[in-house]
């Protein structure tokens, strides 16, 4: 209640300490966010995608997410996708309403032919949001499986707004009503964990390694070739060699360099 009159070093310590209750709270969710990670991981072994639909911050998480799977995890961009209200000038700036429009968020999951094979999260940290609602709707009714994720504990007794509902109780905001501070951060925690270990779950990853990275710049191409001399043992030069004879696809040049009899044995072998 104090916000606006406290030092700015006891503003800092509150808003962190606040922020400290996130992971508690999601722990508290964990059999539930497990579930959701393995329908995804299921969905993209049979051709599914995933789907993020949200307004405002929410949308805008979701979308963030979405994008950063091509680059980490060489996937189509297809394969997860954001949805927020208001499209693409949403992501930039607020459009007035457009979180209001369950309709809309009827006809976005109809343009995207979302279906059975598919998952379908709905973000609103109030868990009432329309545009929300009528994606889920129209997702669930298609046959997808859909998931709310919100903050708001009550909304555990919906009931028919979605097949699972993911509400930790993370209590209020520090600036009342600004959900790009809590619900925000623990959003984007929860959705690392929905695409990082479905990713894992369908061999995007071997130990702690990115093996399905895309390459597409000078320090990405450094990685790529420390990843390979980490899994293989093999010098820097082998590694980017065989990368680039195999087009920087880093799981065909390891597959290539572990026929080769001659390599260095690492530290990775003993557990494969």
């Amino acid at each position: 209640m104090n916000l606006d009159k406290l030092p700015v070093a006891e503003a800092i310590e509150l808003m962190l300490s606040e922020d400290e209750k996130i992971p508690a709270a999601l722990r508290r969710e964990a059999p539930k966010i497990e579930l959701v990670i393995k329908k995804i991981a299921a969905a993209f072994k049979r051709g599914g995608r995933l789907f993020y639909v949200g307004a405002g911050t929410s949308g805008r998480l979701g979308i963030l997410d979405a994008s950063e799977c091509p680059p980490t995890f060489r996937v189509a961009p297809e394969l997860v996708q954001g949805i927020i209200a208001g499209g693409q000038t949403a992501v930039f700036r607020a459009v007035e309403g457009a979180e209001d429009d369950h309709a809309a968020g009827g006809r976005a999951v109809q343009f995207r032919g979302v279906g059975k094979l598919d998952v379908m999260v709905g973000i609103a940290a109030s868990g009432r949001t329309p545009f929300v609602h009528g994606a889920l709707a129209e997702a669930r009714r298609r046959g997808a499986f859909t998931v709310l994720l919100c903050f708001n504990p009550a909304m555990t007794l919906a009931h028919g707004v979605a097949h699972l509902v993911i509400a930790p109780n993370i209590g209020p905001e520090v600036l009342t009503g600004s959900t790009r501070l809590k619900s925000g951060t623990a959003t984007k925690l929860v959705l690392n964990l929905f695409t990082t270990l479905a990713m894992v779950r369908t061999g995007k990853v071997i130990s702690n390694l990115m093996v399905d990275l895309n390459p597409s710049n000078v320090k990405l191409r450094d990685r790529a070739a420390r990843i390979l001399c980490d899994l293989t043992g093999v010098s820097h030069a082998t590694a980017t060699t065989t990368l680039e004879r195999h087009g920087w696809v880093v799981k065909s040049a390891w597959a290539a360099l572990r026929k080769q009899p001659w390599r260095r044995p690492s530290a990775l072998d003993a557990g494969k």
